[in-house]
């Protein structure tokens, strides 16, 4: 793998012709996560895309030059429930980085086009429901982690960031 810098990744909107390369990305993300193999397995189903998913949520792909799709990201308007009391949220369901690039800005820049989108839609902010291991990557990234209020309804792994509007 060549070194490379972060501006070099380009983010646009996903296509049809991109579902196996972003759910392959799928698969490797979450085969490093730390879950037995049988949860991973059985789970895997769930995470994948469809053409049905490109209409109904905000997706978006990543890519190197010489390299094609690394990362996938996905989000909608959050519902009033989940939000902040009182705010407006785009809810980022996944940010997936192809493991051979992670710590290399991948994520990072799939974050950027959230809250970017977030701006752009008139949103407050970018809701996160993240996966208990990616704390340090949303909290270093400046989003705070919301105090569950609600133990039946509320994800206890949920993190917020304004947006400038």
């Amino acid at each position: 793998m060549n070194a490379m810098n972060v501006s070099q990744v380009t983010v646009r909107a996903a296509r049809s012709s991109d579902l196996d390369a972003l759910n392959a990305i799928i698969e490797r993300a979450v085969s490093t996560w730390n879950l037995p193999e049988r949860v991973k397995r059985l789970s895997l189903p769930l995470y994948r895309y469809s053409a049905l998913d490109l209409d109904l949520l905000q997706v978006v792909v990543a890519i190197l030059p010489d390299e094609g799709l690394v990362g996938v990201a996905a989000w909608e308007e959050a519902g009033a429930k989940d939000a902040p009391p009182g705010k407006r949220a785009l809810l980022l369901h996944a940010i997936y980085v192809d493991p051979a690039w992670h710590r290399h800005g991948v994520g990072t820049r799939l974050l950027e086009a959230a809250e970017h989108a977030a701006h752009a839609g008139g949103f407050d902010g970018v809701l996160v429901k993240a996966q208990a291991g990616a704390e340090g990557f949303f909290t270093a990234r400046g989003l705070r982690r919301l105090a569950v209020e609600n133990a039946e309804r509320d994800y206890a792994h949920r993190y917020w960031k304004p947006v400038c509007r």
